[in-house]
């Protein structure tokens, strides 16, 4: 009978197509066990879920809303797209560091906002609890919408106005777009003539050379006036002053003519003509020295020592037409605008006047007295192509150069020159001006306009640079230095001038530098 049963038993056993039958002491299977043990709690739950691992995140109470539905992905969940994984096998290896995901920092943030703001009220029901939940928790996912991992509770402080970040170079483009420094064209750096001037005074206020439109150059020398040709290279004394003391204060140019305006150390202007060598006139009426002169067609305008401005009308006998008292210092600038319309005034008393024809005519107050200059208002000029425009320089406590609107009275721009300025000069064709310095290098200075970037410096007087006049074909600069010497520079040559010259001295060379005497 044993052995009939123990022949079914492994029959059983070896049978693969029915079901295995377990005896009574054998051992359950882990996911009947589960069941059963679900099933006594009160959950009946599947296999499939009980296989899952469970979520280790933070769990939230399910909504009632069916429209409101949870996220499938909770913080606590590793995936196999979640960055964590790759990133902690890249950490061991030395690669990036972690970086968590946004979104599930935030629902874990306002998770935890709304549970503690409504740890306080958990003793109320259920279903009141669950929907004041689920509002809380949008509003808290809406409100971390924007935020960011690093925020400031207040903003940074603006800055104050005009502030210019010093760094801000570091964050430029390494090609410039500005305009290229340096000179465009080649400007010769030494004298193309040097003519000795001895006697030549010493005396920032005085206006002792000036160049005629027929090429002639008028120097005045202690007493004496001289005339020097540049056709010619020729040298003509004019005339001389008889008194013991006395001497030529300043020198103008009537202009295309042969007549010369001369003012003295007694108050007198007289009217020269160089061809005849005579003097035709001799206009008394300023009770001190006469630094400045400037012509307006048939008008001579003349600044004294006493402040005075005279107009004199060279036609009439009665040749005082009107004075201006404006100045309490010597007028040492004076000049007429091209057009003949404005005329303007510079002092000794740091004021830089400024009259329309009419006005000046009338002896009448000027239309603007400007007193931004802080020393003596020497260099004065016009631009010759924008006739409401006036630059002025000032002295040795000053060291600027100022550019003016005329018609309004404002300084539309102010550059430091480092020195004095005696004069100031304008180039038509390269749209330039050249100014003449003192202390400390008495160098000519080339700006480029409208930027008055600084072109190149021309050295070579040993003492400050007295004035300075400029050629008729603008191209040839001179300049009078209290080094008593004469001084050439070519700074403003055209093409066509070049090609020329160096087609002379291929045929017939010359020197370069020449050295005059004027005795």
């Amino acid at each position: 009978m044993s052995n009939l049963q123990f022949e079914s038993s492994v029959s059983e056993l070896i049978r693969l197509d029915g079901p295995l039958s377990m005896g009574s002491g054998s051992a359950l299977p882990r996911w009947q066990r589960k069941a059963i043990e679900g099933k006594e709690r009160g959950l009946a739950l599947s296999p499939s879920s009980l296989r899952k691992t469970p979520s280790k995140g933070l769990r939230r109470t399910p909504s009632r809303k069916g429209s409101e539905r949870s996220p499938r992905k909770t913080p606590g969940r590793k995936t196999s797209k979640s960055p964590g994984k790759d990133t902690t096998k890249q950490n061991g290896g030395g690669g990036d560091r972690f970086i968590p995901n946004r979104a599930l920092m935030n629902i874990a943030r306002s998770h935890f906002k709304v549970t503690q703001e409504n740890a306080a009220t958990s003793e109320r029901g259920d279903a009141e609890n669950s929907s004041t939940y689920n509002v809380d928790l949008q509003e808290r996912l809406n409100d971390n919408r924007d935020a960011k991992i690093l925020t400031f509770k207040q903003r940074a402080p603006k800055a104050q106005e005009g502030y210019s970040n010093n760094l801000k170079v570091l964050y430029s483009s390494s090609k410039s777009t500005g305009p290229k420094k340096g000179p465009s064209r080649f400007i010769p750096q030494s004298a193309d003539r040097i003519l000795d001037a001895p006697d030549l005074r010493d005396d920032f206020y005085l206006n002792l050379m000036d160049w005629s439109s027929k090429n002639i150059v008028a120097i005045a020398l202690d007493n004496a006036v001289y005339l020097w040709n540049a056709n010619s290279g020729e040298i003509d004394h004019l005339f001389q002053l008889e008194s013991v003391g006395d001497y030529i204060s300043s020198l103008a140019w009537l202009k295309d003519s042969d007549v010369i305006a001369v003012g003295n150390s007694l108050g007198q202007v007289l009217l020269w003509d160089i061809v005849k060598h005579k003097c035709l006139r001799c206009m008394e009426g300023h009770p001190t020295r006469v630094a400045s002169l400037g012509w307006n067609a048939y008008i001579l305008s003349s600044g004294a020592r006493s402040g005075g401005v005279h107009h004199h009308d060279v036609r009439i006998a009665d040749h005082l037409v009107a004075a201006n008292d404006v100045h309490s210092q010597e007028v040492c600038g004076l000049a007429w605008s091209p057009d003949g319309k404005y005329l303007a005034s510079g002092g000794n008393d740091n004021v830089l006047n400024v009259w329309d024809s009419s006005r000046a005519l009338a002896g009448s107050e000027p239309l603007f007295s400007l007193t931004q200059h802080q020393a003596a208002v020497k260099a004065i000029s016009w631009c010759p192509w924008q006739p409401n425009l006036l630059a002025s320089g000032g002295g040795t406590a000053d060291r600027t150069i100022r550019f003016w609107n005329t018609q309004t009275g404002l300084c539309v721009k102010t550059t430091d020159a480092k020195s004095q300025v005696s004069s100031i000069l304008w180039s038509r064709a390269y749209k330039e001006l050249v100014t003449g310095h003192g202390y400390a290098q008495n160098q000519l200075t080339i700006w480029k306009f409208t930027t008055m970037e600084r072109i190149c410096d021309l050295k070579g007087h040993t003492n400050r640079v007295l004035t300075m006049c400029l050629s008729p074909d603008e191209t040839t600069v001179v300049s009078a230095a209290a080094d008593e010497t004469l001084r050439f520079w070519n700074c403003f040559a055209h093409e066509k001038t070049k090609k020329s010259s160096t087609t002379t001295k291929s045929k017939d060379p010359v020197k370069s530098f020449i050295t005059r005497t004027i005795r």
